[in-house]
């Protein structure tokens, strides 16, 4: 039987959720001819940093832009250097680059799938800007370790949310616990407006920054009163109407419109996704080889919309069968899945030889006092997602009986493998 191809069971994978009132928010704002005006928007900035728990959130193009404001806005720039974990979307950090800094990329822990942060204090030198936090697959890092070392070492602690929205860590919203905070909310994620970001921050600095770097048309009337001293020191108030990145971040009106609408139905819609993924991993409790990749139910963490679900391969425990295979059986039993996570940025090519900048020079080495480029074996745990992790069917509605047909597709297929190299085991032990 091929689940995932019954149309029954299509349903319980249906993402986003729109209905006649997304549809007539948007409406709205097209019979308005107001795309590109940002009332709408600055009334879904107040209402998802109320959400999140910041003093300010600020609108984007996309969630590409919204991490490329969190860096200039934290100084990163030429000859500086970003640490990030090399097992991410390649957003996370490139904007470093187009900045004239270089990335050391830090490994990731085996369990959480988030930077390591046993792997990140020896990589801080004196020209460390940021620590880039990804909450992979929805699960919160380490934070209180991670702010920790950055406030040590006087380095910025930038997150990326674009995994997990709603996610909390110790009751506390992911967006809210670095120094800035940038999200995707493109249609893939789990709070969906169609193409945009958002940028998080309680820092009144950082946000003025990230709004003169794309935000032409707020610098010069800007609804966030007088700016800081910093920015006054800088002389950034001479430069209004004129984005100083040379970009245009502004958020689509229709975009922002869809969004006040779903972030009203959010926390409601990811409680349902919350129960019916954790009902999948409690009904896999004890199975052999597999892992959930959750923070513990019942705790003051959650893993948000669950975004990008993964669960955690162990092939000692399956008599050494890839997960290669594994997926490959799970899917020739009805439930497609693959191996493997992100790819590892730091075996890319254009974080070792692309001239990015037009230098003669690797953009990664172009301005760096030290080379930190990375080969082959230089982060072992990123370097075996392919042999560790294996995407799982990502449910958005609680309906038991039909979780419970993918659950024994996973039990059938570990059983039937057992059982297999048991009979093996027993053929041998009978020869003479």
């Amino acid at each position: 039987m091929v689940y995932m191809s019954d149309e029954h069971n299509q349903d319980i994978f249906h993402w986003p959720i729109v209905t006649d009132e997304d549809e007539q928010a948007v409406l709205a704002v097209l019979r308005a001819g107001t795309m590109s005006g940002t009332d709408i928007t600055k009334q879904f900035e107040r209402e998802f940093a109320d959400y999140v728990g910041t003093r300010y959130a600020l609108g984007t193009c996309n969630g590409t832009a919204a991490l490329q404001e969190t860096f200039w806005a934290c100084g990163v720039g030429i000859g500086d250097e970003v640490i990030c974990p090399s097992m991410t979307y390649w957003a996370s950090c490139t904007s470093a680059l187009a900045l004239g800094a270089s990335l050391n990329f830090a490994d990731i822990d085996p369990e959480t799938l988030c930077i390591d942060p046993d792997d990140i204090e020896h990589r801080i030198c004196d020209r460390t800007k940021a620590i880039v936090v990804v909450h992979y697959a929805g699960y919160p890092a380490d934070m209180d370790r991670i702010m920790a070392i950055a406030h040590r070492h006087s380095v910025k602690v930038i997150e990326d949310v674009s995994h997990a929205q709603g996610s909390l860590y110790k009751g506390k919203m992911c967006g809210s616990l670095g120094d800035i905070a940038g999200t995707s909310m493109m249609a893939g994620k789990s709070l969906v407006v169609g193409e945009g970001g958002m940028v998080t921050t309680n820092n009144r600095e950082l946000l003025e920054r990230c709004i003169a770097f794309g935000h032409y048309e707020r610098t010069a009337k800007s609804n966030y009163a007088v700016p800081s001293e910093q920015i006054k020191s800088e002389n950034l108030n001479l430069y209004t109407g004129v984005p100083l990145g040379g970009v245009k971040h502004r958020m689509n009106q229709v975009c922002s419109a869809m969004g006040r609408v779903q972030l009203k139905h959010y926390p409601r819609r990811i409680a349902e996704i919350q129960k019916a993924m954790n009902y999948f991993w409690d009904r896999l409790e004890g199975v052999p080889g597999i892992r959930a990749h959750r923070v513990k139910p019942d705790t003051d963490s959650t893993m948000g919309g669950w975004y990008n679900a993964h669960g955690l391969y162990r092939a000692e425990e399956l008599n050494g069968l890839s997960c290669e295979k594994f997926c490959e059986r799970v899917t020739a039993a009805g439930v497609p899945i693959q191996c493997g996570a992100n790819f590892p940025l730091h075996l890319h090519p254009v974080f070792h030889n692309f001239d990015f900048l037009h230098t003669g020079k690797p953009a990664m080495t172009a301005f760096s006092a030290r080379d930190v480029r990375q080969g082959k074996g230089s982060l072992s745990v990123t370097e075996r997602m392919h042999d560790l992790t294996f995407s799982i069917p990502w449910f958005k509605h609680f309906i038991p009986t039909i979780i419970d047909q993918y659950v024994e597709v996973f039990k059938r297929v570990i059983n039937n493998h057992n059982d297999c190299c048991n009979r093996t085991q027993n053929k041998k032990e009978m020869l003479p």
